[in-house]
């Protein structure tokens, strides 16, 4: 089986954007390893989607489709900023499963609490990383991509609230 290829080992591709070149390498570096989690997540939260089992189902059913329809345009946003800065956006089954940091998702689980449970901890560990990744590329010198990560950290952060509140009481 060949090996994922490393991104700072793809080919790079001419481009007029005059961002320096090693902005452009940190960023397209940075992109494909959240992008790797990024689509990890968004064939985790189908996971759930199709699994889960409980008396709020339709609810979360519906909620995690929102979810899957928002992070698929990061995606898209994240690989084309990779390939607006000339490089290639790694986006293969085989390049996502070698490359995600998340944990992989259990898939023997249906109740509702228990998807909850798992799909918290896999959202707050992508988002963590997109903020991380906010301070990474700015530093780096590329604001746009910094505003990137900004924009998928903030959705990601509404999605955890959103699923944490399903499993917080009142106080």
């Amino acid at each position: 089986m060949a090996s994922a290829p490393k991104p700072s080992h793809m080919h790079s591709h001419k481009t007029r954007n005059d961002l320096d070149d090693n902005a452009k390498k940190a960023s397209i570096d940075i992109l494909n390893a959240r992008l790797a989690d990024a689509i990890d997540l968004a064939l985790i939260t189908k996971q759930a989607h199709w699994n889960l089992k409980g008396p709020r189902f339709i609810m979360i059913h519906e909620m995690l489709d929102g979810f899957r329809d928002q992070i698929d345009e990061h995606v898209d946003t994240m690989a084309e900023r990779v390939a607006q800065l000339g490089g290639t956006a790694l986006g293969t089954s085989q390049i996502v499963a070698g490359s995600t940091t998340l944990k992989p998702y259990p898939t023997d689980i249906y109740k509702i609490e228990d998807h909850l449970a798992a799909l918290i901890e896999h959202y707050a560990a992508v988002a963590n990383a997109c903020r991380h990744a906010i301070d990474d590329t700015d530093e780096a010198g590329d604001a746009d991509t910094a505003d990137i990560f900004t924009a998928v950290s903030r959705e990601l952060d509404k999605s955890l609230w959103f699923l944490e509140a399903h499993v917080q009481e009142p106080t």
